[in-house]
């Protein structure tokens, strides 16, 4: 995104995490689109993002896309707006079909209240118990490395990221549910 007028810097932050987690840049797709902004406090137009990810998925004969509940795991509109895109195509009939049709399942991370999101690997016990379709938990080698990728986005690490990285459930514990 060109939050703050960071676009080229953030897209070169995105492609050396994406490195780190076995990404090759060549799968890394940015969208920059006017209407699309980077900013936490706009939403995005639904059926112009829907349309940008279902031609995405087609073109890359995607099977599965993870991505945010309708919390956005941390209210970011941007995050919300990738989540109605994929709803309203979902819900549609035709393109649930499609989507039924290319065989692309979608996932959602589910949103946890601020309790829960911070309490990092004390959460393993609660997430185990609570109904989802799919658990991920990291062993230490995972995590840290999914800290190394975190680091890589500089122009990101506000004080309370690094407070993120060390305590949030999310850099180790992911649940997540079908839609």
């Amino acid at each position: 995104g060109n939050y703050y007028n960071q676009g080229e810097i953030r897209k070169k932050e995105l492609e050396q995490s994406c490195f780190l987690l076995g990404i090759p840049a060549s799968d890394v797709t940015v969208l920059d689109h006017r209407d699309l902004p980077d900013n936490p406090a706009v939403e995005w137009d639904t059926q112009l993002l829907a349309a940008f990810v279902l031609k995405h998925i087609e073109a890359n004969n995607i099977n599965l896309v993870v991505t945010f509940d309708a919390g956005g795991v941390s209210g970011h509109a941007n995050h919300i707006s990738l989540y109605a895109a994929l709803r309203y195509k979902y819900c549609c009939s035709e393109i649930f079909i499609l989507f039924l049709c290319l065989g692309c399942r979608v996932l959602l991370l589910e949103s946890v209240n601020l309790f829960r999101k911070y309490i990092s690997v004390l959460d393993v016990p609660v997430s185990c118990l609570l109904p989802r379709d799919a658990l991920f938990i990291l062993t230490e080698e995972e995590t840290e490395q999914a800290r190394r990728a975190m680091r890589c986005h500089r122009s990101q690490l506000l004080w309370f990221r690094h407070i993120y990285m060390l305590f949030s459930r999310y850099m180790m514990i992911n649940s997540l549910r079908l839609l």
